[in-house]
């Protein structure tokens, strides 16, 4: 990869990426073993919802955000452990024999990956939770807030029962 220097630290080189080809031959089995460790690691806001209302959801639910967000409003049942507390209080919160999901604010956010990891690397069975707390909400789910438990309008967007994406 060619290196060009940055126009204000001339003895900084910056790498490069030429115009890579579009490959689109990726062999099946490398896209099936992608797909399978993803799925593996990783579940949605529906999938969480429903096993949530089943009443025997097999997880424990954590929200990693901060206090004051958390405040705002959070998944009902979840367990609040803000990431940067996970090395210090996660053995003493946590049943390290039931698996835990995270999530944070949303897709713009990697505060769930960052759980996920600070709990995988404890021992703990994890996923983390795509859409984040903003799906959750945007998609018209139950949140907890200091006044009880309330239901957004759902946004027009995600409206799953208007419009299925199908899967």
């Amino acid at each position: 990869m060619p290196a060009r220097q940055h126009p204000r630290h001339p003895l900084t080189k910056i790498p490069t990426v030429q115009r890579m080809p579009l490959d689109w031959s990726t062999p099946p089995a490398d896209a099936v073993a992608h797909f399978a460790r993803r799925l593996a690691v990783e579940t949605d806001v529906s999938d969480v919802h429903a096993a949530l209302e089943s009443g025997e959801p097999g997880f424990v639910l954590l929200d990693s955000r901060s206090p004051e967000s958390w405040a705002q409003g959070h998944v009902p049942g979840a367990l609040h452990l803000p990431g940067r507390e996970i090395p210090r209080r996660a053995a003493a919160a946590l049943d390290p024999g039931v698996p835990v999901v995270t999530y944070c604010w949303g897709p713009g956010c990697n505060g769930a990956t960052r759980a996920a990891l600070a709990l995988a690397q404890r021992g703990f069975r994890v996923r983390e939770m795509i859409g984040g707390f903003e799906y959750w909400a945007r998609e018209g789910l139950p949140v907890e807030t200091v006044d009880g438990v309330v239901r957004a309008a759902v946004d027009p967007l995600t409206a799953p029962a208007a419009v299925s994406c199908g899967c």
